[in-house]
C-alpha cells in the first residue's frame, strides 16, 4: 500500500531532520530483515520489478538482521564517538 510506503520514508525523514538538527550529518539507514522486507515489499508493489532497495531518502540502506522490525538512521562517521549518531525507527507495528 502506498500508504504504508510514505510513513516508512516520512519516518527516515523525520529522524534523518531530527539528527541534523543535532548536528550529525546522516548517511546510512540499517533495517532489520522483517523491517527490510517488509519496506521492499512496498517498493515492489508501488514501482513493480523485483531489484534491491539500496537507497531511500537519499541514504544508503544496509542490512542488519538483528534489528527484526526496526530500522536506524545513523552518521557513520560518529557513531560511537559520543551520545547521539543515531535514532531508531518502528517500521513495522505489532
Amino acid at each position: 500500500m502506498r500508504g504504508e510506503l510514505i510513513r516508512v520514508l516520512s519516518a527516515v525523514e523525520e529522524k534523518a531532520n531530527e539528527l541534523k538538527m543535532d548536528g550529525f550529518d546522516p548517511d546510512i539507514v540499517l533495517f532489520g530483515k522483517e523491517a527490510y522486507e517488509f519496506l521492499k515489499a512496498q517498493v515492489d508493489e508501488e514501482f513493480g520489478g523485483d531489484e534491491k532497495v539500496t537507497e531511500i531518502s537519499g541514504l544508503k540502506v544496509k542490512l542488519l538482521e538483528e534489528l527484526g522490525k526496526d530500522a536506524v538512521v545513523i552518521d557513520s562517521k560518529m557513531l560511537g564517538v559520543g551520545q547521539g549518531g543515531a535514532k531508531r525507527i518502528r517500521v513495522i507495528k505489532d
